[in-house]
């Protein structure tokens, strides 16, 4: 899944020739052969096949900057059918502000940029270019960096691809299939729940969500044993394989794109194999909340109560608040299997949460403040940025049940934190605890500097990171 970018890391004395980037801060003063003030500015110097990539300004340079000017790369690379590039690694400037090795984010950029889905399409673009990395020496310092990069890179490209996957290609059990053989190559120990143990678990909230469909529900596992005796980090994804709304059925146009409604279980799987091929110390779960949430005789409604794991009754107010039934059960079968040392779930959960926080940033809710630090740092030093929501207890007054103990929805008030307290009550109040809703970035409408169109793969990068930091 390294989209079509093959890395080397090549001594600069060894070069060979051909095409050669250098990088640089953009100058003050702009002429033919420099580039231009925004970062990824390219200009090629045909006298002596050289292109210099713009930094932007001296002042402001990041690793983003370097991560976006190595997409830049990638993408002109892609675009004049370059087979075989060099990158001079001593051009990266050496900045107060790169706090970190930017070379890892280089590549980061370079492996992300070149991604495409292009599997459905009778003439994909099939050629890959190799890109040498310029080094004047080596280092296992380098060699590592680069490593690392390449394989976190390419689990965020794992996520994307599976997002992208239609409904009639992915669905529960064939999203099951698919996980259990990536397991077996990943070296992650495997397991599943149907419909039926679900139901017998009691699990009442993600078997009614799949009742609809010819394709039922299934919790999927997914364990990474880490280097230590310690309790388990347990990441839980949501992965509703396609959303029609159920009998609160969606307008035609917010069908489109609802195979993305599963990224949340996606990045949950792609962070688990990354975790297992970096070797990182902690051990993992990973949980995967996969069902279909359709339209047929016996689908579930709006006014049906059911009962979660954990005992709680939810009336059903609208059958499109599908996410948060689901995953309730995948909480209460994470505290109840492992009582883990901490939760992280991950869903397309609220469409509140775009309109608070557009496509910038995640929305992340928790009852642990240690807990929401961590992660905010990682998504600082990733770019898969976070902000903080609040979960005053006063909020669950809006989704307090009637005729249960609470409803899937409240009123159009605080949609995305509704969503963040709905599934605080299925949270045992002693374990750390943080809900991300990724709704808002999980696509893409547009090209973004290191990722087309589509799936974005959000937050692989920022958990991987969070993750490497636990012993």
């Amino acid at each position: 899944m390294t989209g079509k970018i093959s890395i080397n890391i090549t001594k600069k004395t060894g070069w060979a020739g051909g095409l050669e980037f250098k990088l640089a801060f953009a100058p003050e003063k702009i002429t033919v052969e420099t580039p231009g003030k925004e970062v990824g500015d390219i200009r090629y110097n045909p006298t002596d096949k050289t292109c210099t990539v713009s930094l932007g300004k001296r002042e402001k340079v990041n690793l983003e900057a370097v991560r976006r000017a190595g997409g830049a790369i990638a993408k002109w690379s892609s675009k004049n059918d370059l087979n075989e590039v060099g990158i001079d690694l001593s051009s990266l400037p050496e900045n107060s502000a790169l706090v970190e090795p930017s070379t890892g984010a280089l590549v980061e950029g370079l492996i992300l940029g070149s991604y495409a889905f292009e599997k459905y399409k009778t003439s994909p673009q099939n050629s890959v270019c190799r890109v040498h990395l310029l080094a004047s020496k080596e280092s296992k310092t380098l060699t590592s960096e680069v490593e690392q990069a390449v394989i976190t890179s390419e689990a965020v490209n794992l996520s994307r691809e599976w997002a992208h996957e239609p409904p009639n290609i992915i669905n529960p059990v064939s999203l099951t299939e698919r996980v259990q053989k990536l397991a077996v190559e990943a070296g992650l120990k495997f397991r599943v729940l149907d419909d039926k143990q679900l139901e017998k678990m009691g699990a009442g909230a993600i078997v009614a969500v799949g009742k609809g469909s010819a394709t039922p529900s299934r919790l999927i596992v997914l364990e990474y044993p880490g280097k230590t005796q310690a309790k388990p980090v347990v990441l839980v994804g949501k992965s509703i394989t396609f959303d029609t709304g159920g009998y609160s059925i969606k307008p035609g146009d917010s069908m489109v794109g609802m195979k993305y409604d599963k990224s949340g279980g996606m990045t949950v799987i792609a962070t688990l194999v990354a975790a297992a091929r970096l070797g990182l110390k902690k051990p993992l779960v990973g949980i995967i909340a996969a069902a279909e949430n359709m339209i047929s005789g016996g689908a579930y409604r709006p006014n049906d109560i059911v009962k979660a794991m954990n005992g709680k009754t939810i009336d059903v107010i609208s059958a499109d608040a599908e996410g948060r039934l689901v995953l309730c059960d995948a909480l209460g079968y994470a505290q109840k299997q492992y009582k883990p040392q901490a939760i992280i779930d991950l869903a397309t959960l609220t469409g509140g949460v775009v309109v608070a926080l557009g496509s910038i940033r995640a929305g992340i809710m928790a009852n642990n403040d240690s807990l929401v630090e961590a992660l905010a740092a990682s998504g600082e030093k990733t770019y898969e940025r976070l902000w903080r929501l609040p979960l005053d207890d006063e909020y669950f007054d809006f989704i307090k049940g009637d005729d249960s103990d609470l409803k899937n929805i409240g009123v159009r008030k605080a949609t995305a934190i509704t969503g963040g307290i709905f599934l605080k009550q299925f949270v045992s109040e002693d374990i750390p605890w943080a809900h991300i809703d990724i709704a808002g970035v999980a696509d893409t409408d547009k090209d973004l500097p290191y990722c087309p169109k589509g799936a974005t793969g959000f937050g692989v990068r920022l958990l991987t990171d969070y993750l490497s930091t636990l012993e």
